[in-house]
């Protein structure tokens, strides 16, 4: 079997506390393909964010490890861009500034001036930006301002992008136009995506895999769920069909009945 491009591997992570050493995770598998779109999902305190962190090198695995293309993940990198629920914007820079920091960090040195500029707005033309790339996080809705966290992850061109419920904050217009947006972003550009999220209709939706947390203490991987549902997807149509509620029923299940026992799946 080939190796997988993001790797993780008896991954366990335990905390000092008042009350003594506490286990988040015990054991975490999982393997991801290159071009993967991959959702965790599971009850608050399963240790998703934590995966993340561990994947971002935010956090040290106690034990185990990750590898990202070849590569043991030691601490944090541009190669692993984060969009968290809180854009996380700097409120005294414009959108164009926002994305230009992170541009420069990454490829000073490796694009001209002109190329550095070009790239900041091509990736502002990727979340439809363009038109408010002057404005500062002030003066622009939250669903745009999610819409520049986006572009400045993807402007570092990371190996994976890492999302902590992206559109958890925003009202379910936004969130919708954003979860399209993110589907076109994926589809053009083949890139590798881990998100976490508490939305099961969305999880569905946007993934080629669901990754269900048993519950913590100790959360492991219980479930995982391959959709395989074709791609594009169109949002209305899916509302009607089968294989799309099947999943969704799945997920659920697995939420409200077997999240305290990890399976062989």
């Amino acid at each position: 079997m080939a190796q997988s491009y993001l790797e993780l591997t008896q991954v366990s992570i335990t905390f000092p506390t008042p009350q003594g050493p506490f286990t988040a995770l015990q054991d975490v598998n999982l393997g991801i393909a290159q071009g993967e779109y991959v959702s965790l999902i599971g009850h608050s305190g399963c240790g998703k964010s934590t995966v993340l962190n561990i994947i971002a090198g935010l956090y040290q695995a106690s034990t185990g490890g990750v590898i990202l293309d070849g590569r043991e993940v030691s601490g944090p990198g541009p190669e692993r861009a984060v969009v968290f629920q809180n854009h996380s914007l700097l409120p005294w820079l414009s959108a164009y500034e926002n994305v230009a920091l992170a541009v420069r960090q990454v490829f000073r040195g490796r694009k001209t001036r002109a190329e550095m500029h070009a790239w900041i707005e091509h990736n502002l033309e990727l979340v439809n930006m363009t038109h408010a790339r002057h404005k500062r996080p002030n003066e622009i809705s939250g669903g745009m301002k999610q819409r520049v966290g986006i572009a400045r992850a993807l402007a570092m061109e990371p190996k994976v992008m890492l999302m902590d419920e992206p559109f958890g904050a925003l009202d379910a217009l936004t969130r919708a136009t954003l979860q399209e947006t993110v589907m076109d972003i994926h589809a053009r550009l083949g890139n590798t995506i881990v998100m976490i999220t508490h939305d099961m209709d969305e999880a569905v939706l946007l993934s080629d895999r669901i990754v269900m947390m048993t519950n913590g203490p100790a959360a492991t991987v219980g479930e995982i769920l391959s959709i395989d549902l074709p791609r594009p997807r169109a949002r209305m149509a899916l509302a009607e069909d089968p294989a799309f509620h099947h999943y969704r029923a799945e997920g659920l299940r697995f939420l409200y009945e077997r999240h305290r026992l990890p399976s062989a799946a």
